[in-house]
């Protein structure tokens, strides 16, 4: 058996939501395996400014995109096929939720939330898959929540969408495995991100979910970073249709 290696270089990836927190962080460790990355988000201003951090040249495509608009998804792997031809992997990292139960939310929140976190994740695995499946490899690896296995205030329709990613990554593992394309989720506990801000802000929230994790720390977008990559990597080439839980013990207990 030869070293391991993932064996990134110049190997295209789309991220998700790139543009700040854990997306953000997957895009720099990728460039750092001398990847190529495409990421995307709502805001334009925001992915220049990541764009700028990231500090990639021609090796780093910026597009602006709402992944859960199909016009809008297929103009970002447009872009992305014109700027380097193939797609090798997809990082489906967007994600959003709103504080709110789900019985007292409103329809057009609970189709907010889903659209989002589900329904975008879908059709860029949808188009992502498509291509991989011409070529008969590829990876596609989706964000999911320890949210998606335990109820918690204010996360209950964001859990649900989670939920239904991780029944998504199953299926699309079946139907794409004839293809040598896998496809896995990573699941995180609170990672320190903008996003989770109201939540580790708080000393006494942040300490009352710290000792539910027995590594007695949230995580950091790094965290999350290294097991996608392994994912993406050809080390993974036998696993497909799997959820790994980044939560720190946190599942264990």
């Amino acid at each position: 058996m030869g070293s391991v290696t993932f064996n990134l270089k110049d190997k295209v990836f789309m991220v998700t939501g790139g543009s700040r927190g854990i997306g953000m962080a997957i895009a720099a460790a990728l460039l750092e395996q001398s990847a190529k990355v495409i990421i995307c988000a709502r805001r334009q201003n925001e992915l220049q400014a990541a764009a700028a951090e990231l500090d990639a040249g021609d090796r780093l495509l910026a597009v602006p995109a709402h992944v859960a608009r199909a016009e809008e998804v297929e103009a970002l792997f447009e872009a992305a096929l014109e700027k380097f031809g193939v797609i090798d992997g997809l990082v489906n990292n967007v994600g959003m939720n709103i504080a709110s139960s789900a019985i007292d939310a409103e329809p057009k929140l609970w189709r907010k939330i889903i659209d989002s976190n589900l329904n975008g994740s879908f059709l860029c695995a949808r188009r992502a898959g498509q291509l991989m499946r011409e070529r008969k490899k590829g990876k596609i690896v989706n964000i999911s929540s320890i949210a998606s296995r335990r109820s918690a205030p204010f996360m209950g329709i964001y859990g649900v969408a989670k939920a239904g990613i991780e029944m998504m990554t199953r299926v699309l593992a079946h139907e794409l495995a004839p293809f040598n394309i896998q496809v896995n989720a990573v699941a995180p506990c609170m990672v320190r991100t903008k996003f989770s801000q109201p939540f580790w802000s708080n000393a006494e929230i942040h300490d009352q979910i710290v000792k539910t994790i027995p590594l007695g720390r949230i995580a950091e977008p790094a965290d999350v970073a290294g097991p996608v990559l392994f994912f993406c990597s050809e080390i993974s080439e036998f696993v497909t249709g799997q959820t790994l839980a980044v939560d720190g013990g946190a599942s264990a207990v």
